[in-house]
């Protein structure tokens, strides 16, 4: 599966997320663990040695792996759709200058104790909605950096195709779907013959 294959990638994503509650579930859950995935790497240090980026007369932005991790995500996403991939990339940005904020504010000892709590909530969140609605395994099982680094632009392609019909392309997601179909109707297949 190539990597800037958007239709593959979300094919993939797709055929495991296909509950209308999971859906909602990773809706809710995504982003905050985005977010607090970089609100644990401001505590980073600095890749290039030098003070912090002075915004609003605060000093709290620097460039350390949490940076780098978005620099990376916003360019990948970019890549896979300018339109839907650049909000992204925006959303991914706005959530390390917000987590920078908070882990300025809040310090180590409690920013730490926030992140863990938010994460070990959201992938409960996430756990339930695969075990529970979905009745299948997550995608990280199979593909773990599919599922980390594609699952925040998946949601967010996701809300834009429910909320305002977006496609990247004409025809996008009805060839999307017959992907995911096929997908699950092998997967069924596949526990259905061993269980057998």
């Amino acid at each position: 599966m190539g990597m800037l294959d958007l239709e593959q990638q979300f094919a993939f994503y797709g055929a495991y997320h296909s509950n209308p509650v999971n859906i909602l579930l990773h809706m809710m859950f995504v982003w905050p663990i985005a977010f607090t995935a970089l609100l644990l790497l401001y505590f980073t240090p600095p890749l290039f040695g030098q003070s912090p980026i002075e915004l609003w007369d605060q000093s709290f932005l620097v460039l350390n792996y949490g940076f780098l991790f978005t620099v990376i995500y916003a360019l990948y996403y970019v890549s896979l759709d300018r339109k839907a991939g650049s909000l992204a990339a925006l959303l991914f940005f706005m959530c390390w200058v917000g987590s920078s904020a908070l882990g300025h504010r809040l310090g180590f000892s409690l920013g730490w104790k926030v992140a863990l709590a938010s994460q070990l909530l959201c992938w409960t969140g996430q756990f339930i909605g695969h075990g529970v609605f979905e009745k299948r395994a997550p995608a990280l099982l199979d593909n773990l950096a599919q599922a980390f680094l594609m699952a925040p632009y998946f949601v967010l392609l996701e809300l834009l195709q429910s909320a305002f019909g977006y496609e990247p392309y004409p025809g996008f997601h009805a060839r999307v779907k017959a992907k995911i179909d096929a997908e699950i109707k092998a997967w069924k297949d596949k526990k259905q013959k061993k269980n057998s």
